[in-house]
């Protein structure tokens, strides 16, 4: 759905911005924090789907009103990253994003981590535990 935006040009026009672009604003944002392992498409069999860089919309949904959004992201998470932290970061880095590209006023970023990404400690631990090749 796109939303007018009142402002200072209201007598030469308006400004619509459509939710997918605001999501798309909130997805980069996000997955530019440190601990980010990705978005999530959701759940299924139980394992959160992790998405690629392509979709960055998935796993963000808006709410965009007048003057105002409310974004929820779905994030898995690093392996031994803070969450709080991480969480605490991404909200600050979507409102800021979304505010200074859009006008609106972000109301809300809730953050609902759907997993944790354990690739990168199971591959180090793999190596870890290989014995050194004899030549």
């Amino acid at each position: 759905m796109e939303e007018k935006i009142q402002g200072p040009v209201e007598d030469l026009g308006s400004i619509r911005i459509n939710e997918e672009v605001v999501a798309i604003i909130a997805g980069i944002a996000a997955t530019e924090v440190s601990g980010v392992a990705g978005m999530s498409g959701g759940i299924a069999g139980g394992i959160a789907e992790m998405l690629g860089r392509k979709n960055l919309s998935k796993g963000v949904k808006v709410e965009v009103g007048e003057k105002e959004a409310a974004i929820d992201l779905y994030i898995i998470v690093e392996y031994g990253s803070r969450i709080p932290d991480v969480a605490w970061e991404i909200q600050e880095k979507v409102k800021k994003a979304v505010e200074t590209m859009t006008g609106l006023d972000v109301v809300e970023v809730n953050i609902h981590v759907q997993g944790v990404n354990i690739e990168k400690e199971y591959r180090k631990e793999v190596q870890e535990e290989q014995p050194p090749k004899v030549k």
